[in-house]
């Protein structure tokens, strides 16, 4: 079998392919594949691979690599001094890299950030999970899920390929990008303000130098909000109870706005008040620390056009891309697919356009409501029994329910009409009993992990926020307890209720105490980490997380607690938690949790499980049996919130 051998691997070097693992959204696996879709495609094309052939993706400085045998090959994106042997390669033309030649990509100056390499017959890696693409966070696909290092071998695929190799005119870079949009889901009057927002699409942003393919931040003013606070979602005003997010959408992370990327987060409770169109998506792969980002509002018809250009020029090489702006100016979230009040046994929902791929659904008032979550919960699954060609993602949320779609083959009206339908026929959410699992997880309190990740972000992002030095001092403050070691008591005494999986990543879960007088109301980051430990458990709002890997993240740390994703060949389903699961904690020394959660990465233990089911009918009867005392600590905990926002404005 004929192998590339990394000589020096460059700047985080990785194997992707083009589509990634679509498909695993709603558990928090996204997509990855290569973040400049577009000249990946190209190059790929060129020199004769099918669609599913994986490359080379890399950043800053390129590889260097050889071959034990004749292959075709095409580099494209941000390489200017790729060389074979020292005589120099242009970008977009297919050459041959003969056997024991040496490749050197070179230093990716810029403008753009990432280069790509194409090999005919593409890299022969297994494919996990449905996709050769590498997720390095997740410590899996390309070559054992990380970035290549000098010596790495990779195998090369037999050369069969279907199309003739044919030189490619590559996609203009530049330190200035003007990227469409569509406007919404989120946007005015409900969380910005008509000013906030045309001041959000008039700003010129500038991209900031901590993005990466998990999302790109941009620096630019403060938003304009249209409320003071996020009330049971959090402090600030960009916090909203769930919000599934699309590759491509913006969301805003207190006052900052991410541009969520190919290995991005796919449940969250930020703001999201435009998407990028797919056909502008590979920019985001290309946008260098220091870039010009100018946020273009479109309307539905050019982002439907511009989509079906690229395709065109996709199928044929030599035509060049249209550039298709038709601006709009616009201050309201795009008007509704459908609307339905309240029925009998239905909460009032909406369902809109989240760019021109996806549909939201939102149900119910802007507050926690377990009827409603068993409601979209029971649209999800019926849309799962019934499901049209061409939905690709179908993600549940607390009040929200998102269904990505591939354009060519199913139109946003008519999952419209197909949702609007099935909604009209389903069960009372009220009567219905859902099959769960009692789950224990044991806990670390005060994990010095936990700790660690406070005095990251008090030393390299924001020393004076409120939250800093000790997150438990925050919550206990913010809810007007007397000590800090009740805010350990409440977590131990509540059983959580698995409201949505993958929030931040890998079946990790937001859950919500079904008691609401264990239900303690916090804050999420502004601006959030850029560090957390795996399986941190965190409060936001009033959710709960246990983060799915090491990354970013926003919630209040109280502690840490075993893996709940585990990917081995033996693990068909690597999530190891389920919607609707009912969790509680059990508290262990930092040194047992060590044993435990080696235990269960190795397969040689699980999560402690045993069957039971949910119902409203449960939340009822907690509510009947002391409605005084939960009036009366909601009450309090809300005073001691807007004391907490009072002292935050002084």
């Amino acid at each position: 079998m004929a192998v590339i051998t990394i000589v020096t691997p460059g700047t985080q070097t990785t194997i992707q392919d083009l589509t990634g693992r679509p498909g695993l959204w709603d558990v928090g696996v996204p997509p990855s594949g290569a973040a400049d879709e577009l000249t990946f495609a190209l190059v790929n094309a060129a020199v004769g691979n099918p669609d599913s052939a994986a490359g080379l993706e890399c950043v800053v400085t390129g590889p260097v690599l050889t071959c034990d045998e004749d292959r075709l090959i095409c580099v494209g994106g941000a390489v200017r001094n790729a060389t074979i042997d020292g005589f120099g390669v242009r970008p977009g033309m297919v050459v041959r890299l003969p056997a024991g030649a040496v490749l050197d990509l070179g230093a990716l100056d810029g403008p753009g950030l990432r280069a790509y390499l194409a090999i005919e017959g593409g890299l022969d890696v297994p494919r996990i999970l449905g996709s050769r693409s590498t997720f390095v966070l997740g410590g899996f696909g390309g070559h054992d899920g990380r970035a290549l290092t000098a010596g790495d071998q990779l195998p090369l695929g037999r050369r069969e390929n279907l199309l003739t190799p044919l030189s490619v005119d590559l996609p203009e870079l530049s330190g200035s990008w003007r990227v469409r949009v569509i406007a919404g889901p989120h946007g005015a009057p409900d969380h910005l303000t008509a000013e906030g927002v045309d001041e959000f699409f008039a700003n010129r942003w500038i991209v900031d130098h901590r993005s990466d393919r998990t999302g790109i931040r941009l620096v630019g003013p403060v938003p304009g909000w249209a409320r003071t606070d996020g009330g049971e979602a959090g402090l600030h005003p960009s916090n909203v109870h769930d919000s599934a997010y699309p590759v491509g959408g913006i969301m805003l992370s207190g006052d900052t706005p991410v541009i969520v990327g190919k290995d991005g987060p796919s449940l969250g409770g930020f703001v999201v008040p435009a998407v990028v169109i797919e056909a502008d998506r590979w920019m985001l792969g290309q946008l260098r620390a220091g870039d010009t980002v100018d946020l273009v509002p479109v309307t539905m018809a050019a982002a439907t056009e511009a989509i079906r250009v690229r395709r065109h020029w996709l199928s044929d090489l030599r035509q060049d891309p249209a550039e298709l702006a038709s601006p709009i100016s616009t201050t309201d979230r795009p008007k509704a697919l459908h609307h339905a009040e309240r029925a009998t046994t239905a909460p009032p929902y909406t369902i809109r356009c989240a760019g021109e791929r996806h549909l939201l659904v939102e149900a119910g008032p802007a507050e926690l409501d377990l009827t409603v979550r068993v409601w979209i919960h029971l649209l999800a699954q019926s849309l799962r029994a019934d499901r049209p060609d061409g939905v690709t993602e179908i993600v549940e949320g607390v009040r929200s329910m998102l269904v990505a779609v591939d354009s060519s083959r199913l139109a946003l009206t008519q999952l419209a009409e197909r949702l609007a339908f099935l909604a009209a026929g389903l069960e009372d959410p009220e009567t219905v009993v859902l099959p769960a699992r009692d789950v224990t997880l044991p806990i670390a309190f005060d994990h010095p992990e936990a700790h660690e990740a406070m005095r990251r972000y008090a030393t390299s992002v924001r020393p004076d926020a409120p939250w800093c030095p000790d997150n438990v001092e925050f919550i206990r403050r913010v809810n007007d307890l007397r000590e800090r070691d009740e805010v350990f008591e409440i977590v131990q005494a509540a059983t959580y209720l698995v409201v949505g999986l993958g929030d931040v990543y890998l079946g990790a879960p937001v859950a919500v105490p079904i008691d609401p007088r264990h239900r303690l109301v916090t804050t999420k980051y502004n601006p959030a980490r850029t560090w957390t430990p795996q399986n941190a458990v965190g409060i936001g709002g009033i959710y709960l997380c246990v983060y799915g890997m090491e990354g970013p993240g926003g919630y209040q740390l109280v502690g840490r607690t075993v893996p709940v994703w585990r990917l081995s060949p033996a693990d068909e389903q690597p999530w190891l938690l389920r919607q609707f699961d009912l969790i509680r904690f059990t508290p262990v020394s930092a040194e047992q949790l060590a044993h435990e959660r080696a235990e269960i990465a190795a397969g040689r233990a699980d999560l402690r499980v045993t069957p039971s089911t949910f119902s409203i009918a449960d939340v009822r009867r907690i509510e009947q049996e002391a409605p005084v005392d939960i009036a009366t600590l909601r009450a309090k905990r809300r005073a001691a919130f807007e004391a907490e926002r009072a002292r935050w404005g002084a």
